[in-house]
């Protein structure tokens, strides 16, 4: 499902991109409301309703909104940030907003820079696939060096 081989109009490549991070984002919301109502049948129930778990649940719900509009921008964080917020249990009118501001800013970013960041992929390969290969690697080392240095 590459976005450059769509050859429809960029606001609809948005759209499409709007409806398809919202259905993975708020399915992802419902599976950690899920696990946290399963949960509650089993030994964890006491924990979740221990005075500690319910003022952190508290704090999700009142600061969450900003994280999870804010995961949208990095890699791996959204799908963390959204299962936290179901399985905490944030109230939908703070949650709903969020990913929606969330879903619009991924969806921007990803029909732009990640289709040109494709398309330009794809020419480079084409005109020399050592480099294309090369630059997949030189960005896989870093990320991967960023995460070693900071974790």
């Amino acid at each position: 499902m590459d976005p450059t081989q769509w050859h429809v109009p960029y606001p609809l490549v948005v759209a499409a991109l709007f409806v398809i991070v919202m259905l993975r984002a708020n399915g992802t919301y419902w599976l950690g409301r899920a696990a946290s109502a399963g949960a509650r049948h089993t030994r964890l129930a006491k924990l979740m309703d221990s005075p500690g778990y319910l003022r952190a649940t508290e704090r999700i719900d009142r600061f969450g909104p900003t994280v999870v509009a804010v995961s949208f921008l990095t890699i791996g964080f959204q799908t963390v940030a959204n299962l936290a917020a179901g399985a905490t249990g944030m109230r939908l009118r703070h949650y709903l907003p969020a990913v929606t501001i969330g879903s619009v800013a991924w969806a921007l970013l990803y029909a732009t820079l990640g289709t040109v960041g494709v398309d330009i992929l794809g020419r480079l390969y084409e005109r020399s696939p050592v480099l294309a290969v090369g630059a997949v690697v030189v960005a896989a080392l870093a990320i991967a060096g960023y995460l070693v240095w900071e974790f």
